[in-house]
């Protein structure tokens, strides 16, 4: 595979991908989601490692489902994050892997930029299940997948991205991606959780609400000790989805989560599953958008 071709299959971000390229991914999505057969071996005889160097039960199933139901041969490599202190291990281990005739990799890593060195280093595809504060490539075309079969275009949708901006990768990949599609994303967060880097308008929690997509981020408290949003009641207090503030949701709005959800702080738990929720929804959307990125690298 030449060089342009592995780049062409790889996913390392959306901030760099155009709308029609984010669209197809999205409409093969729609077209492995309508098939009533679950496995469809189109990747049989195709070797994929999913490499994580970094937790996530979520992510690494939806794609381990995914695979598996396009009938690729599955490895899982889950690294404690105590064993890869150096980023050269790393680099390391993808090295290792591609030796030992893998056909494409999925890596989620801590450390920001490296993602691109490996990537420029290897010879088979990769895709970015999420690095460090940057991207989450798959979660945002689940997420666009998820609006666009609920509104039908994404052009003019209001969204608001609640929560730890700075740390989340899902707002920054669902901001790139979204205005490529002509939506309006706003933030609100509280000061020591926006990031200086992005440059949505910040706006209340009262107008947050208002938008036709309310998206709650899962909120890291640990990282914000010096904060005075600190504690699970402050933080709910002033951004939390509670059910008082839900009754103010326009009848045609949804709530999105990211997930892993923290009940009770960012979002009541009796809200998890309201019928404007569609935090489940995404999670099962996960697996045709992660079919179609797979395909794409493989086929």
């Amino acid at each position: 595979m030449t060089t342009t071709a592995i780049k062409q299959r790889s996913l390392l971000g959306l901030k760099d991908l155009n709308a029609a390229e984010i669209e197809s991914i999205l409409d093969r999505a729609a077209y492995w989601e309508q098939q009533s057969v679950k496995l469809n071996p189109v990747l049989q005889g195709k070797f994929v490692a999913n490499m994580f160097f970094e937790n996530s039960t979520r992510t690494r199933f939806s794609f381990e489902m995914a695979q598996k139901r396009l009938g690729a041969e599955v490895m899982n490599f889950a690294a404690a994050a105590s064993s890869v202190e150096k980023g050269e291990s790393i680099y390391d281990t993808v090295k290792t892997l591609e030796s030992m005739g893998i056909d494409a990799g999925v890596i989620r890593l801590k450390p920001i930029g490296m993602l691109a060195d490996i990537a420029a280093n290897v010879k088979v595809p990769l895709i970015n299940a999420g690095d460090g504060n940057n991207e989450h490539p798959t979660q945002a075309l689940l997420d666009l997948y998820t609006m666009r079969k609920q509104f039908g275009s994404l052009q003019g949708l209001n969204v608001s991205i609640i929560g730890d901006v700075q740390h989340s990768r899902v707002a920054r990949s669902n901001l790139w991606a979204l205005r490529k599609f002509g939506a309006n994303v706003s933030f609100c967060a509280p000061d020591s959780m926006r990031a200086s880097d992005l440059d949505a308008p910040y706006i209340s929690m009262d107008e947050a609400i208002r938008a036709d997509v309310v998206m709650m981020l899962r909120v890291q408290l640990e990282r914000h000790a010096g904060s005075v949003m600190n504690s699970a009641e402050a933080y709910r207090e002033g951004y939390g989805l509670t059910v008082e503030r839900a009754k103010q949701l326009a009848p045609h709005a949804i709530i999105m989560h990211p997930a892993p959800v923290n009940r009770n702080v960012e979002i009541d738990s009796d809200l998890v599953e309201h019928p404007q929720s569609r935090i489940f929804p995404q999670m099962s959307n996960g697996v045709p958008i992660r079919m179609a990125v797979m395909e794409r690298a493989l086929s």
